[in-house]
């Protein structure tokens, strides 16, 4: 093929995979999995509907399979970090080992007897059913880590259960791909007629061996990059092109010794791959580098292989197998459940997880599916109905498992979700911790602003410095969820937390997952603590960089400034949120407004709208308003209940 030609190809992907992505945005928005979305639109691109990517093209794009399938490895193997595994490797070792074998045996049995209903399989010779059903029994133990990891972010999951399901989750991804190794080995031995005695296991363990040694050194030669200053562009590339270059080597070692030896050695890139990734993680300062450099570059490689994917199958065949998905899916399903029952008895967890052990290891994705594209590429006979039935039940387990996985994690009591917001109850109400000249003053300026300040104490601050404010004393340093409940924290609108990062942390965690105020407010005292309130969906003031801004905005903006902090006498500026049923609905321009108000923003589930006259209000939006005190207070009560 010459280089026009691959050009060709490649801008035409390059379309669809970019519309793809866009088609698969609005797939989530309806709670459909981001890969069912990019596997449809490569499917209606690909041959069976609009054929905007032809058979021949998806032939020859294989390399962008290849590269997306080296970035998967490096993922899977970057998310194997010992150090992380260790306070539960007793629970990790006995659920993976009854996820792995009792998945993989009672599948492979199943598919086994049960080929007759299986269309492509029914008029095979055994050892053609044999190859195909441990095939089967070895893509149904895969798991995917970035959906594992997604849910465990979403809902905040810390615990001995979760360690266990992220430890189990990426060691089966490692010892699912020499698995399939083997598997894949003695299949294609049935599938062509080859002899499996010593020779053919010996030859299998060396090939095993050989993939092993080459994976440290690919973890060594991955780790060249990152010892330099190289722009993390040049970085990205280069990992690129080391995971490319491991399929190249692979290919070249096996025709030159099908060639010369008269035998074919197969080296597993996939396993090449997922142990370069193992031995930078654990055995080399870069790890953190190297995963967010696999964060950043991993939505586009998904969106290629995904699409890609797509663009290979045909409707036609994909509506003909899906009952068949359907059902190897409650196989699967049912399989996990009694591995997942063995891994607790043996391991003696918690009876409490006997029965929803095996809920979150539904989910597939990326290594599943790389697996069935390889089995396709090598045997075109049947592989595209495998891998087709392959796709669906991925479709299906990516639709089933993160609810079943988030409800998994409740029950367990693990998730440390923010608490609901008790909107009814909420006032003009400030709690303020820390007892201080800034904090007095904080509180002196809320009353002026009809507010209700309370101080919290927490220290040996003496309280008789202080009489004009209302001072809770805690008395105490540690403050438990009990202690804060009695400050009535939910009916609170804002609490202000104002002193050390570490115990503004611990009060700022207990309020987001068991009081739900609305706003949360740190001084920060430390800038490497920032991230850490900002997952808590806190504002923070850095009094290192807030006089600067500060002083920077009234040099570029006195007017604006001086508008916003209510320095103007009689001038005030006011977040107000939107309860009144009569207003919902109505124009900005219908509102009638006084005169001196001023609308400078309006907040909607999070996102600041571009506002003009013609927008209309909903319930639940917060405006900024700016304008007189007098005029705020009206307009507070006009958009309240």
């Amino acid at each position: 093929m010459d280089a026009k030609t691959l050009i060709i190809y490649l801008v035409g992907f390059l379309i669809v995979a970019i519309a793809a992505n866009q088609i698969a945005k609005v797939f989530q928005k309806v709670k459909f999995p981001l890969i069912t979305g990019l596997i449809i639109t490569g499917i209606i691109g690909g041959s069976s509907v609009l054929n905007f990517i032809t058979p021949h093209a998806v032939k020859n794009l294989n390399f962008l399979n290849q590269i997306a399938l080296a970035i998967i490895a490096f993922s899977a193997g970057s998310e194997l970090y010992l150090d992380d595994l260790r306070s539960r490797i007793n629970s990790i070792k006995w659920m993976t080992i009854g996820q792995l074998f009792i998945t993989f045996i009672l599948t492979s049995l199943v598919i086994y007897f049960g080929s007759a209903y299986i269309p492509f399989m029914k008029d095979l010779s055994s050892k053609h059913k044999i190859a195909i059903a441990i095939l089967f029994g070895t893509i149904f133990v895969a798991r995917s880590p970035s959906s594992a990891i997604a849910v465990i972010n979403e809902m905040r999951a810390n615990g001995p259960f979760t360690k266990t399901v992220m430890g189990v989750t990426v060691v089966k991804d490692v010892l699912v791909i020499i698995l399939f190794a083997i598997s894949f080995a003695i299949s294609k031995a049935f599938i062509n007629g080859e002899q499996t005695g010593i020779l053919f296991f010996i030859i299998l363990l060396f090939e095993l061996i050989a993939s092993f040694g080459l994976g440290y050194l690919v973890g060594k030669l991955l780790q060249l990059p990152f010892n330099s200053s190289l722009n993390s562009k040049i970085k990205i590339a280069l990992v690129i092109s080391i995971g490319y270059s491991v399929y190249v080597f692979a290919d070249i070692v096996k025709h030159q010794t099908g060639t010369y030896f008269h035998h074919e050695i197969v080296l597993e890139p996939l396993l090449i791959s997922i142990i370069a990734s193992f031995v930078l993680t654990n055995y080399s300062k870069h790890r953190v580098e190297f995963s967010e450099l696999l964060e950043e570059i991993s939505p586009t490689i998904y969106i290629i292989f995904f699409t890609l994917v797509g663009a290979s199958l045909s409707i036609q065949t994909l509506m003909s197998v899906f009952a068949i998905a359907i059902a190897l899916f409650f196989l699967r399903l049912i399989t996990m459940y009694f591995g997942g029952v063995f891994g607790v008895i043996v391991a003696k967890d918690k009876k409490e997880y006997t029965h929803i052990a095996w809920m979150p290891y539904l989910t597939q994705a990326g290594v599943a599916l790389g697996l069935a594209t390889i089995i396709a590429d090598e045997f075109p006979e049947w592989g595209h109905q495998f891998e087709t039935i392959v796709i669906a039940i991925i479709v299906i387990n990516q639709l089933v498992g993160p609810p079943l996985f988030k409800w998994t994690l409740n029950k367990v009591k693990e998730s440390h979700l923010r608490a609901k917001m008790n909107l009814e109850q909420s006032s003009r109400d400030a709690v303020i911790f820390g007892v201080e000249s800034q904090s007095l003053a904080l509180a002196t300026q809320l009353k002026k602003h009809n507010w209700i300040a309370r101080i919290v104490c927490m220290d040996n601050y003496d309280i008789n410095d202080a009489k004009v404010h209302e001072i809770i004393s805690l008395k105490t340093e540690n403050p438990t969820i009990d202690t804060l409940k009695k400050l009535e924290l939910e009916k609170v609108e804002a609490v202000i937390l104002m002193l050390s990062d570490n115990k503004n942390l611990k009060i700022a965690e207990l309020i987001y997952e068991h009081c739900g105020t609305k706003e949360i407010i740190v001084r920060l005292n430390k800038r490497e603590n920032f991230e850490k309130f900002q997952k808590l969906g806190a504002l923070i003031i850095e009094p290192a960089t807030a006089m600067v801004s500060l002083l920077d905005h009234f040099v570029r903006s006195p007017n604006a400034t001086s508008l916003l902090l209510g320095m103007d006498e009689g001038q005030d500026s006011m977040d107000v949120e939107i309860k009144n049923i009569d207003i919902q609905g109505l124009r900005i321009r219908e509102l009638r407004l006084p005169t001196d108000i001023i609308i400078l923003s309006i907040k909607r589930k999070g996102q600041l709208l571009i506002t003009h006259g013609y927008t209309r209000l909903r319930i639940g939006d917060v405006l900024t308003l700016v304008g007189s005190e007098q005029s705020l207070e009206d307009i507070k009560f006009k958009f309240d209940k």
